[in-house]
């Protein structure tokens, strides 16, 4: 008797032994030797139809052998009862707990390797059909990574086998099963995107080229040329137009959910947040303002790898979205609606869908796959739509829908990735002048307020400047000086952000040097027929009045009397000064500006402003003293230098002389005013 006759796979084969004995044996000899025998018992259609379904969780943790077994259960076993147990492994699945090493190492190991291994080609765009450079560098997966990509690349023959009149309903609880393992995986999930774009194209019988894995690891499910068996439980009927509908829309879901995740799963480091559209956007609208020498976003997008990575994934789900005509129109309406997105329990699958109004799209998935849309027009000239956005009321609503759910302290706090998409849309608004109209003031405050505060919460620099740009430009673009006053009037006497009350200098500095640009013209020039002020038919400016600066200077010069007490502790006094001395040297400065301007100083009653407000006694004698007593301990190496350090002492010494400096000019500033 041969080797193989006296195997137990084939020895116990049916009809020796039934189906359900059969299952017992090859559970308890099934090893990684045994997979070609396993492969050779699999080529009976009837066999495989009865136990097949069964043989999907044994064989998955012997991965990558058993691949071959896989593709047997897929191509002939029953499709209906395949799909249910890959499904049911594909919710069970759980991958490793995340590395120590953070994202950005992660990031940067992944573009090492691509760096060693990458052949030439020209990086993939947003919205290309990629066919982005291969990577011949094998590297061992994770089990888990391979046991995803092995089952999504075991559903699409599965659906294609299946025959019914309602194929939406196995469609619509593979889609959530995939979506629920994706979205527990915090690590890899750049390959896992992958496999998802590749499992998304295939469903949807998109024709554009697979994108090839950046670091292969050799171990993919290798899918059979064969043609698959039929469906043993086949239906007649074909699907309506109906059920065609549904499960395209299905898909449209699917990709914007996908979406969704990849982008918050995405990094921010080196401050490039998400994909860094506003800043992109930026450089190509104001090439001006790019720094000589210092890299550009387009630069860094065309040269590392990483972060081409990044566009190219993105591209092909947008171009997947393009080919399943999901309309930018029913992604905006998506975006600006005001209900709240429902979200089902953590392992709860939704009933099959009645019609396709029944499925949502993502929200959040929505407003990437608009805004790349969108930006893709101006970064790579993609065809243009007659779809705006506005300030009011769309991107008003945008900011209402997405920033501040959690209140108002948690705005700024956001993903970077969609702060950057929201913050995109704006500056595109800005760029088109479709600033709009807001229903009254109270809209425009809070949406000014939401901006200002993510310009001041956000740990990325890039999105601070773009949130501080869109709050300055919309502020300036209102028509009436008195709200914009009051606007600027609320932020210093109510912000509890010193680096946001800076900014207000800031904007009440332009405002003031704005309404008053025709005297200090007429001053510069010599002209002194020149109009003091706006043409008669034009109303005066409230900021070319006292007015302006005696409603604010409460708030700009604040009584600092008790502002630092002993009893407070040194310590925490000198925390509360650091924190609060941007904000000082702004209002300084700007005060000193003012002093300086002797065309201004009767028009702006600077005088009555200096008196009347005690500057020097309240304010700067206050910042004066504070500034003596911290400077001393410094010097001495007392607690404050013990508690900064060699480096954090010099700084502060270093801050403190700034300080000491502005207040001396304004102290001169003063006197000559006093003189004169």
């Amino acid at each position: 008797m041969s080797d193989k006759e006296q195997n137990p796979l084939l020895a116990a084969l049916p009809p020796v032994t039934d189906y359900i004995t059969y299952l017992t044996i090859i559970e308890y000899n099934l090893t990684k030797d045994n997979l070609e025998i396993l492969h050779q018992v699999l080529q009976d259609t009837k066999l495989t139809v009865n136990i097949g379904w069964d043989l999907v969780q044994l064989l998955l943790p012997l991965l990558p052998e058993s691949q071959s077994c896989l593709e047997d259960i897929a191509v002939r076993g029953n499709p209906r009862e395949v799909i249910l147990k890959v499904t049911e492994a594909l919710r069970m699945l759980e991958f490793d707990e995340p590395q120590a090493d953070s994202e950005a190492d992660e990031d940067e190991a992944l573009a090492e390797a691509l760096r060693e291994s990458a052949i030439g080609g020209q990086p993939t765009e947003l919205g290309e059909s990629s066919t982005s450079r291969t990577v011949q560098s094998p590297v061992k997966m994770p089990l888990p990574l391979l046991q995803f990509e092995a089952l999504l690349s075991l559903l699409p023959i599965l659906h294609q086998r299946v025959k019914t009149k309602y194929p939406s309903r196995f469609l619509s609880t593979t889609l959530q099963a995939v979506l629920v393992c994706y979205s527990k995986a915090e690590t890899h999930i750049d390959e896992l995107t992958l496999a998802v774009v590749k499992f998304a194209k295939t469903l949807s019988g998109t024709k554009r080229p697979h994108l090839p894995p950046r670091v292969s690891g050799g171990n993919i499910l290798k899918v059979s040329s064969k043609n698959p068996e039929p469906d043993p439980e086949a239906q007649n009927e074909p699907p309506s137009d109906e059920e065609s509908t549904l499960t395209n829309r299905l898909l449209q879901s699917f990709i914007t959910h996908i979406l969704e995740d990849y982008n918050l799963s995405l990094s921010s480091s080196q401050d490039v947040p998400g994909l860094a559209w506003s800043s992109r956007l930026m450089e190509n609208l104001q090439p001006a303002k790019v720094v000589p020498g210092k890299p550009t976003f387009a630069d860094k997008f065309a040269n590392e790898e990483y972060l081409q990575g990044r566009s190219s994934t993105v591209g092909q789900l947008v171009a997947i979205a393009q080919d399943l005509g999901l309309n930018s129109w029913d992604l905006l309406q998506t975006v600006i609606d005001s209900h709240v997105e429902e979200a089902g329990l953590p392992g709860e699958e939704s009933d099959p869908p009645a019609s396709a109004q029944d499925i949502p799209l993502s929200k959040t998935g929505s407003l990437f796959l608009f805004t790349a849309r969108k930006i893709s027009e101006v970064l790579f000239n993609t065809a243009r739509t007659d779809i705006t956005v506005s300030i009011f009321p769309e991107h008003s609503a945008i900011l209402t829908n997405f920033v501040g759910r959690n209140g108002l302290s948690s705005i700024g706090t956001e993903s970077e990735a969609l702060l950057d998409a929201i913050l995109c849309l704006g500056l595109l608004a800005l760029e088109e002048n479709q600033i709009g109209e807001p229903l009254d003031d109270e809209q425009f405050n809070r949406y000014l307020q939401t901006t200002s505060l993510i310009s001041a919460n956000t740990s990325s620099p890039a999105l601070r400047y773009h949130a501080h740009y869109l709050t300055s430009t919309i502020l300036r673009s209102h028509p009436s000086d008195v709200v914009r006053l009051s606007f600027i009037r609320d932020t210093l006497e109510h912000c509890p952000y010193e680096n946001l009350k800076a900014s207000a200098v800031g904007w009440l500095k332009g405002e003031i040097l704005e309404a008053n640009m025709p005297v200090l013209r007429a001053t510069q020039t010599g002209d002194m027929t020149a109009p003091e002020h706006s043409p008669s038919d034009d109303p005066l400016s409230i900021f070319a009045t006292p007015v302006a600066l005696s409603t604010v200077s409460p708030y700009l010069f604040p009584d600092l009397t008790h502002e630092w007490t002993v009893s407070g502790g040194l310590v925490e006094s000198w925390m509360q000064f650091r924190n609060e001395l941007g904000f000082f040297l702004a209002a300084l400065n700007f005060y000193y500006l003012l002093l300086r301007a002797k065309p201004l100083h009767e028009i702006l009653d600077i005088a009555g402003l200096h008196e009347g407000n005690n500057i020097r006694g309240s304010y700067m004698h206050p910042l004066w003293q504070v500034a003596s007593r911290f400077r001393e301990n410094l010097e001495k190496g007392g607690e404050l230098w013990e508690m900064e350090g060699e480096e954090g002492g010099k700084a502060g010494l270093m801050d403190l002389m700034i300080l000491e400096d502005v207040l001396d000019r304004v102290t001169e500033g003063v006197t000559k005013l006093n003189s004169a």
